[in-house]
């Protein structure tokens, strides 16, 4: 992250981002495809993060409150991790095909999503329809949150956040 806030994207070499790391170039092909999956290593992890969360959510919790107690959770994680949060989402906004591979990331997300929902008797389409609504409004928060100083936290943001789609989609 330093070396793309300080030295831009596009100009970074992976060269430069092994030496930084203290690695080898092959050592770093061996984890990474290319330098833009750097940005993205964390993904997988997420991915796995938010799906056992909804698989030990309550029985009874409907789809939607599902996924907003996944999501408040995986805002802890980003708690911690703030300022990065905020240079990677400054590198990544800055370039189109960054973009893009976080909304693909972020479609995958959903696709995980509505497959634990399913695995737990929520038929289609609901259980689609709160997944995608779910990152639509992570998505919302997020942006909000590093778009912010300091207070409110993530999680507590995800929560408004929902109460407000919860609210739009009630017709008040």
């Amino acid at each position: 992250m330093e070396l793309y806030s300080e030295r831009g994207f596009e100009q970074t070499t992976v060269a430069e981002i092994a030496q930084r790391a203290g690695l080898t170039e092959r050592t770093f092909f061996r984890h990474f495809a290319d330098k833009r999956e750097v940005l993205f290593w964390g993904a997988a992890t997420l991915q796995e993060s938010l799906v056992n969360a909804v698989a030990d959510a309550p029985g009874s919790t409907t789809p939607i409150d599902t996924i907003a107690a996944a999501l408040e959770a995986a805002g802890d994680l980003f708690e911690q991790r703030r300022e990065g949060a905020r240079q990677r989402h400054a590198v990544i906004t800055a370039h189109p095909e960054l973009r893009e591979r976080e909304l693909i990331k972020l479609a995958s997300l959903a696709s995980a999503l509505a497959e634990a929902l399913r695995r737990r008797g929520v038929p289609d389409p609901a259980a689609s329809l709160a997944a995608e609504a779910g990152i639509a409004v992570f998505r919302i928060a997020f942006e909000r949150w590093v778009g912010e100083a300091g207070e409110p936290e993530l999680p507590q943001i995800i929560r408004e956040s929902f109460d407000e789609l919860k609210a739009v989609t009630a017709g008040r």
